[in-house]
């Protein structure tokens, strides 16, 4: 039986260009918020851990940082490299990074966290890795999710899709409630101190195809879900996202998509 860690591997295996043709830039939006918590700044040697098409890492690097960027999908590495010709971009899998203890003066990771089987112990990598007193700052999807975050996963109920064994949810034993005090928790059983959490709630502005072309090119999760049922269940979700998404259009024809995410940082 594959494992949440093998599964994720297959979700992403060649998604690059379709990631950050459709959800990077929504993902984009917590870059600038994830870089001042982990005080990410001149002189600053990074780390950027699960960097995808190197949003955060070119973000990093035009603050006048040292940036190293690693993802666990090589395509997502060569996207990263050409965004950030100037970092050391690298393929490396949580929780075994190539990296000295105390190497880097600062830790984050945009979203990465959703992406790990073992969340307690990719943070005690990340902790092992950045310096005494430095930062580890991170962000996760919150629960509940907000409407917008709902909308491919109402058309998917709707539609009756069923979860193949592929796959797997998190383990329940490494599982944790995606709220500020399950996050600060998952910090401090890490061995990290002076964690905190703050919410972070934006509107994206997206078109309708733009939102649905990213998991129809079978793009995270849901993206591989979708392409897992068989033909006549594929269509009854196209069919209900075009019925739901019609709740946030405006006149424009644009979709406005709220979301929430949660932002935590912690100390070594």
């Amino acid at each position: 039986m594959a494992t949440f860690d093998d599964s994720e591997r297959q979700i992403w295996a060649g998604r690059a260009c379709a990631y950050a043709d459709t959800f990077a830039r929504l993902c984009a939006h917590a870059v600038p918020d994830l870089l001042d918590a982990g005080q990410v700044g001149p002189g600053v040697r990074v780390l950027d851990v699960g960097t995808g098409p190197g949003t955060v890492a070119a973000a990093a690097y035009a603050r006048g940082t040292k940036v190293t960027a690693v993802d666990a999908e090589p395509t997502m590495v060569e996207l990263a490299r050409a965004a950030a010709p100037a970092a050391d971009c690298r393929v490396a899998v949580l929780p075994d990074l190539p990296f000295g203890d105390g190497e880097f003066d600062a830790v984050v990771g945009n979203f990465v966290l959703n992406h790990v089987g073992q969340p307690r112990l990719a943070l005690s990598e990340l902790r092992r890795v950045v310096g005494r007193d430095g930062w580890v700052a991170l962000t996760i999807w919150a629960a509940p999710p907000a409407p917008g975050q709902t909308l491919i996963g109402r058309a998917i109920q709707a539609a009756g899709a069923h979860r193949p064994p592929h796959l797997p949810p998190l383990p329940p034993e490494e599982d944790f409630a995606r709220t500020g005090q399950g996050l600060t928790a998952l910090l401090d059983s890490a061995g990290l101190r002076e964690a905190s959490c703050e919410t972070l709630a934006w509107n994206h502005r997206v078109t309708a195809e733009e939102w649905w072309n990213g998991p129809a090119a079978g793009v995270a999760f849901t993206g591989h879900l979708i392409q897992s049922q068989p033909p006549e269940v594929r269509a009854e979700i196209k069919r209900f996202y075009d019925e739901f998404s019609a709740e946030f259009a405006d006149a424009d024809g644009l979709l406005t998509l709220p979301h929430t995410a949660l932002l935590a940082r912690a100390r070594r």
